[in-house]
């Protein structure tokens, strides 16, 4: 057996994939490999979109997945999508090919391995038919239980050697955290009278327990928005803490007296550059990594550990029962102003261009709530972040990580095929958009159902909004985008009133063979309350 078949077949038999990539002659056999192996394969027309995809299928589905990518070349077009995943810890492997050391002159020949580290991400390389499969199981260890992403590389002249042999070994498991520090914690949340919990991607496979451990605490819930959806319709949760937190929620995460992380950097996205964190408030941390307690704020509490079991300890620890922040008439408020609604604005629209939040809210209202909401970076990402509902924590993808913008469409393709059960939704700006438009024939050509929502101000609206000055940068001629989308063999709808959105239902209604791309002509809101909070740390 050649070492590329050989990683193909280890990566099956370790239950890994699916696969996003761009084949090419260094990666075509490890590709194959998979394939034969059973992992399924999804290409897409660029390695940044591959990269990104993978990354959000591993999101949505917990599973660790894969990116393949010619060398030199290859790799380096995957970065930002490879970079997103890093900075966002996903468990995820890029198998990319790489040239011989044997040839430095080769026109594909980079340092792969420095490229990885600059992003964040761990380099690895197989070297030896011998140890193949060694290494490549120390790949998966690495990127599941470090929750890392990992750049796998293939020299190929390592590739096509023989010997090979495939064996058996065990996956570790996740470390449980210490006696002393749990009951560190549970004195502390004993303590609070004001406690709020807040979950991030590292707690999102914790959903039950926190919820448990929070009714017997009287904590409110709360997330980050990478967790966004964890705690819907639980009647304590105040949705998203940060910049995207409505005016209720802010007030209570604020007048807490104990904040928790679960999985949740506190990051000053979350906190708000801090501000939604009370002058006497005492903070706590979960999280498997030990390098991420304290790493953006001091804690007074860090717990090493797995969140759910983490929180089934503390709660076995809890001497009882209390009401804690919790009351019949918060609850009510909860209910009636937790979640931004059409309440918390005055239509702005015109005859020619559409209020975003009147377009986000009419299309809450009718696209099915079994939805999967990927949103791209950008002015306009407070509006479907905020006024789109989503039925828990797998409704929602959230590649911000990197802060780039044009991610939104591949994010979208990768949960589509994460959750293929759910209506996939992808909201993009006009910038976003034009820099990923290759990818609508991705979504064509797999038979996604998607709708794209494209919100539209012909500018990058950020740098319109925040910064003085000459804006001939950053505005653009008005452009059709439905036509674009229909030159894909997408259903391309303009829409700039409330009435134009009539046609989505029709699309609902039919058979949904080809995606639905929305270009929704919005007026500028003279920058969206979200980044003006943001640019404040920028």
């Amino acid at each position: 057996m050649i070492v590329a078949e050989a990683v193909g077949r280890v990566l099956a038999d370790l239950g890994v994939g699916p696969v996003f990539g761009v084949v090419g002659s260094g990666n075509f056999h490890v590709t194959n490999a998979l394939r034969d192996a059973g992992v399924p394969f999804y290409a897409t027309r660029h390695e940044g979109a591959a990269a990104t995809a993978a990354d959000a299928c591993a999101r949505m589905t917990g599973r660790l997945t894969l990116v393949s990518t010619h060398q030199g070349c290859g790799l380096t077009n995957a970065v930002t999508g490879i970079g997103e995943a890093a900075k966002s810890r996903t468990p995820m492997i890029v198998l990319t090919a790489e040239s011989p050391e044997s040839d430095p002159l080769n026109n594909f020949r980079i340092d792969q391995e420095a490229l990885a580290r600059s992003v964040g991400a761990v380099p690895m390389r197989i070297t030896d038919p011998t140890t193949v499969v060694v290494d490549t199981i120390r790949a998966v260890h690495t990127a599941r239980f470090e929750r890392r992403t990992i750049v796998l590389n293939l020299p190929v002249d390592v590739q096509a050697m023989t010997g090979a042999e495939l064996k058996s070994v065990a996956l570790k498991a996740y470390p449980r955290p210490t006696t002393p520090d749990v009951a560190e914690l549970t004195a502390l949340i004993a303590a609070a009278e004001r406690p709020v919990f807040v979950a991030g991607r590292g707690g999102r496979g914790a959903g039950a327990e926190i919820r448990a451990l929070a009714d017997a605490c009287g904590a409110l819930l709360a997330t980050s928005a990478v967790a966004h959806g964890l705690f819907h319709e639980d009647p304590w949760a105040l949705g998203i803490s940060g910049g995207f937190s409505s005016p209720l929620a802010a007030e209570l995460i604020r007048d807490a007296d104990l904040l928790v992380g679960w999985g949740c950097a506190l990051n000053r996205w979350t906190t708000r550059q801090g501000k939604l964190i009370g002058p006497s408030a005492r903070l706590a941390q979960v999280d498997l990594d030990e390098d991420a307690l304290g790493a953006h704020r001091p804690v007074d509490v860090g717990v090493v550990g797995d969140s759910a079991m983490t929180a089934r300890a503390v709660l076995a620890g809890l001497d009882g029962v209390k009401t804690g922040y919790r009351s019949p008439e918060l609850r009510e408020r909860i209910a009636s102003r937790a979640r931004w609604s059409a309440a918390d604005f005055a239509d702005e629209s015109t005859s020619e261009l559409i209020d975003p939040r009147t377009l986000s809210s009419e299309l809450d209202r009718m696209l099915p709530a079994e939805r999967i909401v990927s949103v791209d970076s950008g002015n306009f990402m407070g509006y479907p972040s905020a006024y789109l509902s989503v039925p828990d924590e797998f409704g929602f993808c959230f590649t911000q990580a990197f802060q780039s913008i044009g991610l939104g469409l591949a994010t979208a393709i990768g949960a589509a095929v994460a959750r293929p059960d759910r209506l996939p939704v992808a909201a993009l700006g006009d910038g976003g958009f034009h820099m990923a438009a290759g990818e609508l024939e991705t979504v064509a050509r797999l038979g996604l159902p998607m709708v794209v929502i494209v919100y539209n101000d012909a500018a990058y609206g950020a740098e319109v909004h925040h910064f003085t000055g000459d804006h001939a940068t950053v505005r653009f001629p008005p452009t059709d985008i439905a036509a674009i989308a229909r030159g894909f063999g997408c259903t391309g709808l303009t829409v700039r009133t409330a009435a134009d959105l009539t046609p989505v239902q029709d699309w609902l209604d039919g058979p949904r063979d080809t995606p639905l791309v929305i270009d929704a002509k919005i007026i500028e809101d003279g920058g969206s309350w979200w980044l003006a909070e943001a640019f404040h740390g920028h």
